[in-house]
């Protein structure tokens, strides 16, 4: 009988085999505890540089010709990668959508990572595929679109990209019963439109110009003053372009935007959109968890009558990067992506009823992701689920009252999530000195590790953010951020007396 060399370096039933797993499982375990989930910090403080020396001192070469030691390989990879790594589970790491993940998602990881199924086609998944179907059926479910479907996704840029692609097979068939992923795009689709809010998500303008629609042919629509989508200059704006001969064909909602939070008028722009025969996409990539609520679900009430929807699991659902889903609200719709392949999803598959989930995306190879979601909520339940959207959107109402009795601190908007776009102020500095003690304060606390917070720009002015997701966050926890804020930016105006006018 041969040997196989190579076996203890695979999951198998020898007890070689085994004993490699359960080594590299459990210094990968330790190496995340002593390494990771119990540092002080929400970051390392060190600079780029600092941390790519570190890295080549541990690791001189990227490809070298024999393995090191398990123990030094793992050691190693501690103090140069996770100790490096922004501490997303700290109360004080409150700067982006990026959100600590759930014990059981990350247990599911490792599930996910030893079978290596493909949901491309059922024999590359089994029950994976299975799973996933009854998943998306139950968020189809959740987000009330009985005859809709879906389909797991990288993210919301994927997610957006094809509920425009969608959006724009379907217009051509109506207008001109044409086909663009067979015949390219039709003569006439210059004069395609899109309209968003002018705080829609970049996604917008990079999916119209990788569909072929151009940048030009997405049409921004200014915000009220909480930073949603203006009902009124849309309306205007519809109406232009038609006189212009122009042909609008895609209203994109935004459910969450990005730095405010902000939920458009879901309700008005569908009424809209069903009017005016648009296609109603909602990106609620961040705020689609509120759904989870029962206090705050009204917040997204109108994404039911959207024809696609993005959701973010890595986001609010606390699951590990990447998780997403795109859901449809018709699943007929789907048939613009279908292809067949016979070494993959061949017609006779169909006609046998074996689900092949290719046919629903535009990825091939894809990863068994569902499992992250499903293990999630059946260890937890909705209801403890939708208990943690609640306490961050009641912890940003808690710290808005704060910032805005605080004399120092000027907040731009009423949060509608949690998310809190506000900067440090002073009646004897000017804008330019106001912005750069902003400037200062978000990279002091980043290099000295107590807190990492996002810096944005509002009409051309610095501001900082805070991104409430994690649950564990307390108000205790602001309370201590924003002491050590206007410390900073009380050292700098020492320092600096030429800030004062």
């Amino acid at each position: 009988m041969s040997e196989r060399l190579y076996e203890k370096w695979f999951l198998g039933d020898s007890n070689q085999s085994l004993e490699q797993y359960y080594d590299f499982m459990n210094q990968a375990a330790e190496t995340l505890e002593t390494y990771f989930a119990t540092g002080k910090s929400s970051f390392s403080g060190n600079t780029p540089s600092q941390v790519r020396a570190q890295l080549m001192t541990n690791f001189i070469d990227m490809g070298p010709e024999k393995g090191q030691n398990t123990e030094t390989l793992f050691k190693h990879i501690g103090e140069s990668i996770l100790q490096n790594a922004v501490h997303v589970h700290h109360p004080a790491c409150v700067a982006h959508l990026q959100c600590p993940p759930l014990i059981p998602a990350m247990a599911a990881e490792v599930l996910i990572a030893g079978m290596n199924q493909s949901l491309d086609s059922w024999d590359q998944s089994g029950a994976a595929t299975i799973v996933e179907q009854e998943v998306v059926s139950w968020l189809c479910d959740l987000y009330q679109l009985p005859n809709g479907d879906g389909v797991f996704t990288t993210g919301g840029t994927q997610s957006n990209y094809m509920g425009l692609l969608l959006a724009r097979e379907h217009i051509s068939e109506r207008l001109w019963n044409w086909n663009p992923r067979q015949k390219g795009m039709h003569p006439e689709s210059h004069r395609l439109r899109i309209l968003c809010s002018e705080e829609a998500h970049f996604t917008v303008q990079q999916s119209a110009a990788f569909l072929g629609l151009g940048e030009q042919s997405v049409v921004s629509i200014s915000t009220d003053e909480n930073y949603r989508l203006s009902i009124t200059e849309l309306e205007q704006k519809l109406d232009g372009l038609f006189q212009k001969d122009m042909l609008p064909f895609a209203l994109f909602a935004t459910a969450g935007t990005t730095d405010f939070g902000s939920i458009d008028p879901l309700p008005q722009m569908a009424e809209l959109a069903h009017e005016y025969g648009l296609w109603f996409h909602v990106d609620a990539a961040y705020g689609g968890a509120v759904q989870l609520s029962e206090m705050y679900k009204g917040k997204i009430d109108g994404i039911q009558e959207a024809d696609s929807i993005t959701i973010d699991f890595h986001k609010q659902f606390y699951q590990p990067i990447s998780s997403g889903v795109f859901l449809l609200k018709d699943q007929k719709n789907f048939q613009h992506l279908k292809l067949n392949a016979d070494y993959l999803n061949p017609e006779e598959d169909e006609a046998e009823g074996i689900p092949n989930l290719v046919g629903k995306s535009v990825q091939t190879t894809r990863r068994f992701d569902a499992l992250k979601l499903f293990l999630s909520l059946q260890s937890l339940g909705v209801n403890r689920l939708g208990s943690m959207v609640d306490t961050t959107i009641d912890l940003a109402r808690q710290v808005a009252q704060l910032l805005v009795e605080d004399p120092y601190i000027q907040i731009e908007h009423e949060p509608e999530l949690n998310a809190i776009v506000f900067r440090f102020s002073h009646a004897q500095v000017d804008d330019k000195g106001i912005d750069e003690i902003n400037m200062k304060i978000h990279d002091e606390l980043l290099r000295t590790g107590k807190a990492v917070i996002a810096r944005t720009k509002v009409n051309g002015k610095a501001y900082l953010k805070l991104t409430l997701l994690n649950p564990n966050t307390t108000i205790d926890d602001i309370e201590t951020l924003l002491q050590e804020l206007k410390c900073i930016a009380f050292n700098l105006l020492e320092q600096q007396e030429g800030l004062l006018v």
